[in-house]
């Protein structure tokens, strides 16, 4: 039987985020193509392309650049690049004019309203900026799941203020956005020895270039450990495929950069390798500080191929920069793992839920893999008996780490619950809600996934926890909750 909490314990604002189908993105165009002709349809549109009377292609980019230009960052650079996607249609010797080379980039590109379908799951951290505050005031940065044409997700942005008080006020979401562009980065060896033992790939070949990398290296120094290779590996019969699963582990790895002029609300984190080529899912953005007591960002997200799920990470400095690699380790099989900001007692935690259905505790291992995790909560009450899980990075009180958790109960209604771990050793549950914190009421229940309110983390300032959540997957609301209360309202595990 659910017990019943105060009905005012949790309190909703009068304000909801809903998808704009305003916010769109440029993505890469190519015609289908024919297998009944043996000539490529984006070939002969090409043709056609450069066939145009030179005054009326003038006349179709000066009105393609006028009707689309106030909605993009940049929007010759974008048509330029996808020009230089499909460049090799066009024949060698042909000399294409810089006017006509985006003029074809238009016609390769198509706009993606990247929330068209549905606005959900948010997070929220301190925004990197507090400048011009007044007393009581926070700027908190916003992290979205953004669904579009498909079910494709992206991870997007807002930012708001909360305080003095209850208040809270989301900022303007309007003006063109920008897709991070991607870049190189350094990989980890121990990454990569990670990602191996993942797959049991192990054999002389792999070992051989694991140990001529050095500890961080690019990819001209990977390249240059396969080339020193020895001939007797070279000529191997499997050597090919072992290279081929190297490379496709350290592409995993990638970076993301934003203008500094675009601001954090226009940026968008969109899918760029063939793990999470059909979505970047359900971020838990949590604020860490460092031995040096500088603060950065850390999330982990789900990564979905189609077919597979693949648990990922993102760092950043200032949610300008960020780099992104693979999650490792049992505890990373399943989706939903949720990072401590600090470690404890010396050791890097997460929570996760890596049998599907219990909430677990992690550590990270001397080979950057994450344990089989301990136990924490399974489902026993009747509003979580499917399956339980976090909404977030643990939050760190006087009281112990607290937990928000959600729970699956009859007709798949999600609610949200909370627990209380101890500060010291997290493996001990000392408090749990009684009830569901947060359920789908009248006005939630109803939308792309009816039933559903579910939050990827809140945060406390003054003495009040902030949840954002989403609502039947389509939509953000956001409840408040007086730290001191919540606490009072838990009974001893």
């Amino acid at each position: 039987m659910n017990a019943r909490l105060p009905q005012d314990l949790a309190a909703r604002l009068d304000l909801t985020l809903t998808p704009d189908p305003r916010r769109v993105i440029i993505k890469l165009f190519v015609p289908g193509e024919d297998a009944a002709l043996a000539r490529s349809r984006a070939a002969g549109l090409i043709d056609r392309i450069r066939n145009l009377d030179e005054d009326e292609a003038g006349v179709m980019l000066e009105e393609t650049l006028r009707r689309f230009g106030e909605r993009h960052h940049d929007l010759p650079a974008t048509f330029l690049h996808h020009y230089d996607l499909v460049r090799h249609r066009v024949p060698q010797d042909v000399e294409v004019a810089p006017a006509v080379r985006l003029l074809v980039g238009a016609y390769f590109s198509h706009e993606y309203a990247v929330e068209a379908a549905a606005l959900c799951n948010p997070s929220m951290v301190a925004h990197p900026d507090q400048s011009e505050l007044g007393p009581g005031r926070l700027r908190v940065a916003i992290s979205v799941r953004q669904i579009g044409e498909g079910h494709l997700s992206s991870i997007g942005f807002a930012t708001a203020l909360i305080g003095p008080g209850t208040a809270l006020a989301v900022g303007d979401r309007t003006g063109p956005l920008a897709v991070g562009r991607r870049g190189a980065t350094r990989h980890r060896r121990d990454l990569l020895e990670a990602g191996l033992a993942d797959e049991d790939w192990d054999d002389e070949v792999s070992a051989t270039v694991l140990g001529s990398l050095p500890e961080l290296f690019d990819d001209d120094d990977f390249e240059s450990a396969v080339a020193r290779l020895p001939g007797d590996l070279i000529s191997r019969t499997t050597t090919h495929r072992t290279l081929e699963t190297l490379r496709r582990v350290i592409a995993a790895d990638y970076a993301v950069s934003f203008p500094a002029e675009v601001p954090l609300d226009r940026r968008v984190l969109w899918p760029a390798t063939a793990a999470e080529s059909q979505g970047m899912e359900d971020a838990r953005f949590v604020q860490v500080v460092g031995e040096d007591g500088v603060p950065s960002y850390r999330a982990t997200y789900t990564a979905y191929d189609g077919r597979h799920i693949h648990s990922r990470m993102l760092a950043s400095d200032d949610l300008r920069h960020f780099e992104i690699t693979p999650m490792r380790g049992p505890a990373a099989a399943n989706k939903g793992l949720a990072l401590f900001p600090r470690p404890v007692a010396g050791r890097s935690l997460a929570l996760c839920r890596s049998d599907g259905e219990t909430i677990g505790l992690t550590s990270l291992d001397e080979h950057n893999r994450w344990r089989s995790p301990t136990p924490l909560h399974r489902p026993v009450h009747g509003w979580e008996l499917i399956q339980v899980g976090n909404c977030g990075s643990p939050i760190e009180t006087e009281q112990g780490w607290l937990v928000l958790t959600h729970g699956v109960g009859p007709m798949r209604r999600y609610s949200i619950g909370a627990l209380l771990l101890d500060l010291h050793a997290p493996e001990r549950v000392v408090a749990e809600l009684p009830g569901a914190l947060l359920a789908p009421g009248p006005a939630e229940r109803e939308g792309y996934v009816p039933n559903v309110v579910y939050s990827c983390g809140g945060l406390v300032h003054e003495g009040t926890l902030w949840v954002p959540y989403g609502a039947a997957d389509a939509r953000i609301g956001f409840a408040h909750i007086r730290l001191e209360n919540l606490i009072r309202s838990m009974r001893a595990a």
